[in-house]
Order: C-alpha cells, then sequence, then structure tokens
C-alpha cells in the first residue's frame, strides 16, 4: 500500500517544518505566545492579536481578512470569548503584513484561503483570549491583595467574588502588562460558552449597509490621479506600437504610460482615464498564443487524460477489484472559469523613489508588499501595504500579479495613482479556475462498489503558488477530496496528470475538492443506478467509517422530502462531502422544461461543521456557496478564440439572477467536535447535487459542465 497525505493533512504537518524553512519564514511551536508588534506603547498588548488601552478601549487585530464570510466577526467572538470582553465595546483592525505574528497556523504563511480561517485560528485565539484575561485577573488579584482564583471576568471587567468589588479591563491595562504571561492557561468549556454559539449580527453589516465601509477600491489619497490599464488579449503577448493622439486630447487625460506588456491611461478621474484607453490606437505583438482555441485546451487534456498519472494514493488490489463483478467507466469534465468577483481587481499606489506604499484588499498582504517592491525595485522594508475589506475574493486575491502592475504604472507617475481594472479587463485577464478532466473506473458487487480508479488530470495551481507543496509530481490541492473520499471501498487507487494550459490558472473557490466533488458524487448515481438503488440509500451503506456525514444525509433526506412523488421532469439530486473539515448533505430539486431550460425548485442542506461560532453566518456562507457554485454549474465557462477570451462582462459571464434563487434551507448540526471550514462547501455541493437532480427528471447523465441544455431537451436536435 502507498499513500500521500490529503491537502489538508500535508499542510498541517508539512508546512510548519520544511516548507517554512523553504521560504525562511519563522518556525513558532503552536503554543508558544505570539509577541505583540512594536507600536503598543502604553496598552495592554499580551500577543498579537488584543490591544486594550487605559480608557477599556479593545482593539482585536484580525490575522484573516474579511471578504464577505464573516470572519471578522467570528474572530472576535472567538478572541472576545476567552477574553471575556465586552463585545459591544470592541473595535477591529486588519493585521499589518507580517508572517511572525500573524501567520495561518495551518499554512506557515500570512494567507486567508481553504476555508480555514476559523478551524486553522480555533486554539491559537482562543489561548490568546485566555492568556490576557489570566493576566488580568492577575493584575487585579494583586491590586486587592487575593488570590487570582477568587476573581471572575465578564464582560469587560474583573470582580473579587467575596467582596464584590470590581475593576474595568481598562483600569488594569498597565499593570496586567506588567505580569509575566502565563504558559499554560485553562479554556472555557464549551457548555460555559456565551458569545459562541449564538447568531450574533456581523461587525461589518453596519458600514456595509451604509456605505461607509472601505474597500481597496475605496482608498482615497490627497492629489491622486486614476488609470486604467490594457494587457495584450492574447496571455503572453506585447506591446507593439501605440498611437496616443486621440487620447491625449481627451480632457482630464493627464499621462500615456507604455510598458513592454500592457499600457495605461492616467487621468484626473476614472471616466477620463477609461475615455482616453478606449481612444488609443494599440497595435499588440500577440506570440505564441495567438492561434490557441478552446477545442486545442481540450483535446490536449484530453490526451494527457489517456497517461498513466503519479499514484496520489493506492490501497489494496485494484486490477482484482475492478476485475470483480460489474465494471462501469466514466469521464467528467469541468471548464475554465473566471472569478469575476464584484468588486474589479485594483491597487493605490504612491511611489516616492525611496520608498513605496499600497492600498488594496488582499488574502496574502504579505505577498503584496514582496510582489510590490520587486516592482518598485525597493528592499522590502521600505513598502508599506496597506489591507481594506475585500470586495469578493473567491481565490483571485490570492494573486499580487495587479500590485506589480500598478507599482509599475505608478513609477511613470507623479503622486499617488489609483489603478483600477474595467470588468472587461478584468475578466479577460484573469487567473483561471483550471480545466479539469477525471476519469473513474469502478467495479459493483452486491450493490457496493469494490474497486475504484480514479485519475485527475488538469494544470498544477500548487507547483506555482507554492513550489516546495508540489512534491513527487503530486498537486495536493488537485487531488483533495479524491484520496480521501468517505465511502469504504476496499480496493482504490488515485492518480495526478499535470496538464497545463497557455493560460494562467490559479485558486477557485473550491479548486480541487469542486473538481474532484463533482465527479466523484456524479458517478455515484450512476453507479447506484447500476446497482438498482436509490442514490441516498446506496452513499448511506457505504460511509461506515464516517458517521458524521451519515448523520447529515439522514437528515437531508427528512428535510428536503427525498422520495415523495415529484411531477415529471422534476427531479432530486443529492451530493454528500467531508471536504474541508465538515461535511456537508444537500439535495437540489430542479425542473427540466422541454426546451432543456432548468428551473431551481428548492436547495436543502445539512451540514455537521463542528462547533458553530456563529450560526446565522455558518448558513449565509452556504446560501451564498451553493448560489455560486449553481452559478457556474448553469453558466460557467470560459472559452479561447484565437488566443482571445471571449467573455468579457456579466452579460455573458452570466451570473444567477435573484428571481432564479431557489428557497435555500440550511439545517445546522450541533456539535461539539473543533470547527470545520464553511466558504467553499457550498460553492463544491451545489454543481453534482443540481446534475444529480437533472439526471433524475430526464434519465440524462450529463458529464461536463456547465450544463448542456440541447442535451437535456425533451426532443432532441437530430
Amino acid at each position: 500500500m502507498s499513500a500521500r497525505p490529503s491537502r489538508r493533512d500535508f499542510l498541517a504537518s508539512t508546512l510548519a517544518s520544511s516548507l517554512l524553512l523553504a521560504f525562511h519564514l519563522p518556525v513558532r511551536a503552536a503554543n508558544e505566545p505570539v509577541q505583540p508588534p512594536d507600536d503598543t506603547a502604553g496598552k495592554f498588548a499580551p500577543n498579537a492579536f488584543i490591544r486594550i488601552d487605559g480608557a477599556g478601549k479593545t482593539t482585536l487585530v484580525m490575522p484573516q481578512v474579511e471578504m464577505g464570510q464573516g470572519i471578522y466577526t467570528a474572530v472576535a467572538m472567538i478572541l472576545a470569548e476567552e477574553l471575556d470582553a465586552d463585545l459591544a465595546q470592541v473595535t477591529l483592525q486588519h493585521a499589518p503584513p507580517n508572517d511572525k505574528l500573524y501567520a495561518n497556523p495551518t499554512f506557515g504563511i500570512q494567507v486567508t484561503g481553504n476555508s480555514n480561517s476559523v478551524r486553522a485560528f480555533w486554539t491559537p485565539l482562543r489561548e490568546a483570549g485566555a492568556r490576557a484575561r489570566a493576566m488580568l485577573m492577575q493584575a487585579a488579584a494583586q491590586h486587592w491583595q487575593a488570590e487570582a482564583d477568587q476573581c471572575k471576568a465578564a464582560n469587560g471587567w474583573i470582580t473579587h467574588e467575596s467582596s464584590g468589588r470590581k475593576l474595568g479591563y481598562g483600569e488594569l491595562a498597565e499593570a496586567a502588562s506588567k505580569v509575566t504571561p502565563p504558559q499554560q492557561v485553562p479554556l472555557k468549556d464549551p457548555k460555559n460558552f456565551t458569545l459562541i454559539g449564538k447568531p450574533l449580527k456581523r461587525f461589518d453589516t453596519p458600514d456595509k449597509t451604509s456605505g461607509k465601509a472601505v474597500y481597496g477600491i475605496d482608498a482615497m489619497l490627497p492629489g491622486m490621479k486614476f488609470a486604467t490599464v490594457a494587457a495584450c488579449p492574447v496571455f503572453g503577448g506585447k506591446v507593439g506600437h501605440v498611437d496616443d493622439a486621440r487620447a491625449k486630447k481627451i480632457p482630464g487625460v493627464q499621462k500615456v504610460v507604455v510598458l513592454d506588456d500592457m499600457v495605461a491611461v492616467v487621468g484626473d478621474h476614472m471616466w477620463a482615464a477609461k475615455r482616453g484607453l478606449d481612444a488609443l490606437a494599440i497595435t499588440w505583438d500577440e506570440g505564441k498564443n495567438a492561434k490557441v482555441n478552446s477545442a486545442d485546451i481540450w483535446d490536449d487534456l484530453r490526451r494527457a487524460s489517456e497517461k498513466d498519472g503519479v499514484v496520489a494514493k493506492s490501497v489494496g488490489d485494484i486490477a482484482k477489484g475492478l476485475a470483480t463483478g460489474d465494471r462501469v467507466d466514466a469521464a467528467y469534465e469541468l471548464p475554465l472559469l473566471a472569478h469575476a468577483t464584484l468588486e474589479p481587481q485594483n491597487c493605490t499606489v504612491h511611489f516616492k523613489g525611496d520608498s513605496c506604499e499600497v492600498w488594496t484588499g488582499s488574502q496574502i498582504l504579505p505577498r503584496v508588499q514582496s510582489f510590490a517592491a520587486a516592482a518598485a525595485g525597493l528592499p522590502i522594508d521600505k513598502v508599506t501595504a496597506n489591507n481594506h475589506l475585500i470586495g469578493g475574493g473567491f481565490g483571485r486575491r490570492l494573486e499580487a500579479d495587479m500590485v506589480a502592475s500598478a507599482v509599475r504604472v505608478a513609477k511613470q507617475v507623479d503622486g499617488p495613482v489609483k489603478v483600477v481594472w474595467t470588468r472587461e479587463e478584468d475578466i479577460q485577464h484573469d487567473i483561471y479556475r483550471p480545466a479539469y478532466r477525471d476519469t473513474i473506473s469502478a467495479s459493483l458487487s452486491g450493490g457496493r462498489i469494490v474497486g475504484w480508479k480514479y485519475r485527475v488530470t488538469g494544470s498544477s495551481v500548487i507547483a506555482r503558488w507554492l513550489p516546495p507543496a508540489f512534491q513527487n509530481g503530486i498537486d495536493i490541492d488537485a487531488v483533495d477530496s479524491a484520496i480521501d473520499m468517505p465511502y469504504d471501498i476496499p480496493n482504490f487507487h488515485v492518480e495526478y496528470v499535470r496538464a497545463e494550459p497557455p493560460v494562467p490558472t490559479g485558486f477557485w473557490r473550491g479548486v480541487g475538492p469542486n473538481n474532484n466533488v463533482f465527479a466523484i458524487e456524479s458517478f455515484m448515481d450512476e453507479l447506484a443506478r447500476k446497482a438498482g438503488k436509490d442514490p441516498i440509500a446506496f452513499r448511506r451503506d457505504m460511509l461506515g467509517k464516517t458517521p458524521r456525514l451519515r448523520a447529515a444525509l439522514d437528515l437531508v433526506a427528512e428535510k428536503s422530502d427525498w422520495g415523495k412523488p415529484l411531477p415529471a421532469r422534476v427531479g432530486r439530486g443529492v451530493c454528500a462531502q467531508p471536504s474541508f473539515g465538515s461535511f456537508i448533505a444537500t439535495v437540489v430539486e430542479a425542473e427540466v422544461d422541454g426546451q432543456g431550460q432548468v428551473t431551481l425548485r428548492r436547495v436543502t442542506s445539512a451540514v455537521d461543521t463542528g462547533i458553530a461560532v456563529n450560526p446565522d453566518t455558518i448558513a449565509a456562507q452556504l446560501q451564498g456557496g451553493l448560489i455560486f457554485g449553481l452559478t457556474a454549474a448553469l453558466y460557467g465557462e470560459i472559452t479561447i478564440d484565437k488566443g482571445r477570451v471571449q467573455q468579457s462582462n456579466f452579460n455573458d459571464y452570466r451570473m444567477l439572477r435573484i428571481d432564479e434563487v431557489p428557497p435555500i434551507e440550511v439545517h445546522v448540526i450541533k456539535s461539539g467536535e473543533a470547527p470545520g471550514g464553511i466558504g467553499e462547501t457550498g460553492t463544491t455541493a451545489g454543481p453534482p447535487a443540481l446534475r444529480n437532480a437533472i439526471y433524475a427528471a430526464t434519465g440524462v447523465a450529463l458529464r461536463r459542465l456547465p450544463v448542456d441544455r440541447d442535451l437535456i431537451r425533451a426532443e432532441k436536435k437530430s
């Protein structure tokens, strides 16, 4: 038997050691107190996350980035719970770029992604809050000449229980800062939680509702200019010739910046910059990719999928397993996808020659700082990176390419400049979700799967984004949810084939699990039909070692009215998955009319995500993720013709409209387990559940997304 770790296991066990050395990052024991930054004079700052001043103002420094997933509220709840702070008096602050202080414990670098913010920081944040509380209690006890165990903390106050004396955290801040931090601190029993588990209102909602929230695109500086850019429409192409005569005549246009691979127009305002860009006559040197089209990309991917891959996991005897019983073969394909974040790519830069400052919204702020330094030609300590709220990340803002481009433009401009990509430029120069092809062979005997051979073929995001994690030819993200699928199969074999397209690929909400769960759960329905079993019963029979997922499956069957009669051409489809540390079962109910149009009627999800820090946020994240995934399943595809992305805006890269979104029910299962991830689970669950609903409604086993309406119409075209 040979086996490879899952992305989660690999990162948890490896990144904290060898990969950190490769990146020259500091290694810190998980229980070692994190020291505060240097700007905490006059404050009680027992660690990097908590600051309390003499007036009692409590500032919580957010190690993860808020991009709509509610993490600022969750982090504040976890810290305040163990700190016993008054949540109403708490203020939040973005963490500066600092891998030493704010590294995600799973990755070893300061990054927000992989649906792991709460699960990665669950213990470190609780320990930080508890340690600060213990120091405040010790300071109060010393003031009263009492024992610390005679004191109680609650709601920002320390009370001496026998005498009733009270001191506020602000009054104790100076004294507490002189207390030696305890090495070990007891954490609260979950039964004593006062904040965690409650559906509290999010901290960021009021300002987002009123318009006060500041996203990266909202950064404003005195004397700031505006710029927008055009890059070669063919990836890898360069600028040939630029005629800027017409552009310079447009009122408000200040400058045309011509770089080797893009052109920027700088203006007094965005409208002037955009009009100036439209007026340019640009000749491009399109390069070697000028003849690339989608058919070529798919031909290459399909040819690659016929080759043997690197073994990611192998259990039992796969040859014997596939020779036992009835064999079924299938191949599933998912296309390139854009992120299409509501807030287009942007970065504000003030380059001063000997220093540089940037303002943006990023999921990986230290990388923003390093990319800006490289583009500016400056030491990293001469670059200041300011983070803001993010208007949609989905993995796109794990990249810093737009920051480097903005700095290159800013070097040609006197004073600060805000560089904004138009929607068209954003979609046509994205770093796309990889196209994948998954081939599966399985054998059935006695109504159960006895052999399973699975091959993932696609580009490696990890090899580019985090090279030390690409080991032995395995992309740990590409095989995530494939090597650790939940079903009990005695003969099990997974391979990975790396195949790179001529367009850049990157993380997209769910990435590897998004692909693998679609293929696995679609195939499970086909196998259930082959075995003559109900799809939920078929899955349930093979979940002996995954009771939490089995419980979610039972609950979603009950809540979705599984098995009850439906009208003609209406079906229910199910998806079960343990991805991102959560156990979720989803049922989509959909109708397919005679022309192949799909109407979503109802979506039901049951999830065990461990201790639910904020149940309301969990429901909201699943709802949003399901909509995101269902949108991709119904409409999402980036196509290439003559080296150019054909989609440009929401008219041809469309989203689900509000009147197309069905009722979505989310049932959160009460659990005492450590929290799991939730931001990507809905995105991963929606597409296979919809596909299986269409299968139930029409009998057509779709094996490619987006949904092909010609294949499922009542009367097929000849």
